[in-house]
């Protein structure tokens, strides 16, 4: 379920000529049953609304007064957010003889002609109100108060993202309310100009169009989502721009080094522009520093599940769970432990909007047997990155719905995933070449075709005490064996390749020296190119001694890794 709530006008929407008729009613009541809330978005005043409309209490929350009053009728609490009307203001329209004058907790109205009345009344007390018009009413407030700041204070409380709200209107004054949600519908007799910039326009007027909103949404809510949004900018191809859908699952897999963690970090830049909460599962500390997001958990200290709950439960938090502190057979029962949790938020206000999960077969493993079930059945929102898609368990893979292949191998990659996902692989699968990517819907029945993908606004710098100080798998650590292979000494981070390094024999020092596999090393695995090509010149030297080899190799490594912290650089 992605769409958490409905957000209603009421006069010419839900109602007409003030009631609302029993079917209508009833079918508020059925999205109500659904797990959805309910939010009454109206310029009428609140006792004239209780009083035409006995049935408010269904209501998760009202907002009332074009926005400047929210009413929890659960509770009978009232708030304004906006303040009073002077009394001056007031006097000075009934002198001029402004009738009929309505004033409440913080709106004024009336209806046209006064307009012009109203206008030079506020000029000449030099008031910062402003005058907000729905079908000939004249609504007056303070400046930069309307329904979408209501609507935003009502989510605030709800704990809800105004993305995952749909929001339905007929008047001028239902514009700012209708583009501050995830979508915007207009009913049959709604306005012109309301209708042309609404998503969707129901066919049926008033109450008949909410309710055939309603039946929509509790049978097609994902199905609104991929038709009517435009989700999450990937990129271009052809011309035109391509989007990932909110409720996808994406796979982007490639070769290391390819380029995965910056596709990632373009993605969570869109993310941030449209308001969409994000959560990234960083088992080996790459999305350090990056902005926009709040970081959980270091080198030296594990994320808690509490924490990230509770930081989850702010819609504004995207977060960052760093897992370096994690040994690599801890990950699968951290992040197992972790998705329960956040199952449950997730069912109850679709946030985060996207889980990217990263290192994917380390967290969501072939060989765990639960996984499947840890996972439920869907993965709505969220991007699994890895470099062997072949080591993902094979029940998260069926829920991929687009796969992302880069670099030279992305044929493979996605031939790969058929594999393991009991798919036939598309034929004539293009190559992507430069900045492209490989994009592949395997529902769409459509061939795979390459897209120009977005780039980030930031550098992503790898976080060096993922290799300081977290564990790096076993293919990825360095083994000091000797030339007789006598020894099998596992180096999982720099640190410990440091310490190996100063207590192994000249021998075994040499012999890996002589053969590159320092420098090999730094630039496959570490992916340090600067520090690889310092070794490779000492591994070169042969007037080196072991012991000045050594020195240099090593002061190489702390000089980047272990030394003290600096200013950062400008």
């Amino acid at each position: 379920m992605y769409f958490m709530a409905l957000a209603t006008d009421y006069d010419g929407t839900l109602a007409h000529n003030g009631l609302v008729a029993a079917s209508t009613l009833s079918a508020l009541e059925k999205l109500k049953r659904s797990g959805r809330k309910l939010i009454l978005v109206t310029g009428r005043e609140l006792p004239d609304l209780k009083e035409v409309f006995p049935e408010i209490g269904m209501f998760d929350k009202v907002v009332a007064e074009n926005g400047a009053l929210i009413y929890t009728p659960a509770s009978e609490e009232e708030r304004t957010i906006s303040p009073s009307p002077s009394a001056d203001f007031v006097d000075r329209l009934k002198r001029r003889g402004v009738k009929p004058l309505s004033v409440g907790r913080s709106i004024v109205a009336t209806w046209e002609p006064h307009q012009a009345t109203v206008l030079d009344v506020i000029k000449k007390l030099g008031l910062e109100l402003e005058i907000i018009f729905n079908k000939g009413a004249v609504m007056i407030l303070p400046s930069g108060i309307n329904k979408a700041t209501g609507l935003a204070a009502a989510l605030t409380d709800l704990r809800l993202s105004p993305n995952n709200v749909v929001a339905v209107g007929d008047a001028e004054n239902d514009h700012a309310f209708l583009r501050a949600a995830g979508l915007s519908v207009a009913v049959a007799n709604a306005l012109p100009s309301v209708k042309e910039t609404a998503d969707l326009v129901e066919k049926g007027a008033r109450g008949k169009g909410v309710e055939d909103l309603i039946r929509k949404l509790i049978k097609l809510d994902h199905l609104i989502v991929r038709k009517r949004s435009r989700g999450v900018l990937l990129g271009t191809a052809h011309g035109k721009k391509i989007y990932l859908s909110p409720v996808e699952t994406v796979l982007i897999a490639g070769s290391s080094g390819i380029g995965k963690s910056t596709l990632a970090t373009a993605l969570t830049e869109r993310l941030v522009e449209k308001g969409l909460q994000f959560c990234i599962f960083d088992p080996e500390g790459d999305y350090d520093g990056l902005q926009g997001a709040v970081p959980l958990g270091d080198a030296s200290s594990a994320p808690s599940k509490d924490q990230l709950l509770e930081l989850i439960d702010k819609p504004d938090n995207n977060i960052v769970v760093n897992g370096l502190a994690l040994k690599v057979d801890e990950r699968p029962d951290f992040f197992a432990e972790l998705l329960p949790g956040l199952g449950s938020a997730r069912y109850r206000t679709a946030r985060p909007n996207w889980l990217i999960i990263d290192e994917a077969h380390h967290l969501l493993p072939k060989k765990r047997e639960d996984t499947r079930a840890v996972l439920s059945l869907e993965l709505p929102g969220t991007v699994l990155i890895t470099v062997h898609p072949e080591a993902i368990s094979t029940g998260a893979l069926r829920l991929v719905t687009a796969v992302i292949a880069l670099g030279p191998k992305a044929k493979g990659v996605i031939k790969t995933f058929c594999k393991e996902a009991g798919l036939e692989a598309p034929k004539n699968i293009p190559t992507p070449k430069g900045d492209r990517v490989l994009l592949w819907r395997p529902q769409d029945d459509k061939k795979p075709f390459t897209v120009k993908a977005v780039e980030p606004d930031q550098s992503l710098k790898r976080h060096s005490r993922k290799y300081a100080e977290g564990e790096l798998d076993e293919a990825g650590s360095f083994y000091f064996t000797g030339p007789k292979k006598a020894m099998n000494l596992r180096a999982h981070n720099l640190i410990i390749f440091a310490r190996m390094a100063e207590g192994i024999d000249d021998k075994t020092w040499e012999f890996h020296l002589r053969a590159g596999d320092y420098s090999k090393w730094f630039r496959q695995q570490i992916r340090d190119k600067e520090l690889a090509r310092e070794t490779a010149e000492a591994e070169k030297d042969k007037r080196l001694s072991p012991e000045e080899s050594r020195k240099r190799v090593l002061e190489a490594v702390r000089r980047r890794y272990t030394a003290p912290a600096t200013a950062p650089e400008k």
